[in-house]
């Protein structure tokens, strides 16, 4: 019974000493609605898979349209799966903004590599991107996801949103999504079994 359970306990350990949370927007933390915690979202349906219930953030980024972002991690991706970057527009500030309905647009994300199969986001501790020179002025969340598929049939979300004041840009409108409601849990980049069959293609959700 002992045995059983150090190894229950170590395991246990090294299952969350693998999870990570975004904490930080170009090194500023003050900006990153942050995290509770770095355990992961398991539900797609779930409001947490929105900003994961981060609490409020007192600093707003400036960026301009065109430049580039980077969300750190706290660790390394050490989980297999694919990471992707949404912009939603604040109609007021920023800091009081939910993302409720539909206003959330991805910009950025990181697929599947082949032979051999692998995720280009992998062993990566930050996620670099640019904001598209065509959106419009303004305040906005920009969250970072990725979606661990290590446990086939139990995607695991690790999510952090942060708040950007964004200069410059256009007139762009892009379709929107809202979240949740962006992807079915039957969504086949979620189903997958990333080890038995090794995949030959996928499509990130």
């Amino acid at each position: 019974m002992k045995v059983l359970s150090i190894l229950a306990i170590a395991s246990a350990f090294s299952s969350a000493s693998a999870h990570y949370i975004f904490t930080n927007l170009n090194g500023n933390r003050a900006a990153v609605r942050q995290p509770a915690n770095n355990s992961p979202v398991t539900s797609v349906t779930s409001s947490a898979v929105r900003c994961n219930n981060g609490a409020a953030a007192t600093d707003v980024l400036t960026v301009a349209a065109g430049g580039s972002l980077t969300f750190g991690l706290d660790n390394t991706f050490y989980h297999l799966g694919p990471a992707a970057v949404y912009l939603a527009k604040a109609s007021g500030s920023v800091t009081s903004f939910a993302g409720d309905g539909a206003v959330w647009f991805k910009i950025a994300e990181w697929g599947a590599t082949f032979n051999p199969f692998s995720f280009k986001c992998y062993n990566l501790n930050a996620l670099t991107f640019t904001i598209p020179r065509s959106i419009s002025a303004g305040q906005y969340l920009v969250r970072a996801e990725q979606i661990g598929l290590h446990v086939a049939g139990a995607p695991q979300w690790y999510i952090s949103c942060g708040q950007i004041s964004v200069t410059g840009g256009g007139s762009a409108n892009p379709s929107k999504v809202s979240i949740p409601g962006y992807v079915a849990a039957n969504d086949p980049g979620l189903t997958v079994n990333i080890y038995n069959p090794v995949p030959t293609a996928y499509k990130v959700p």
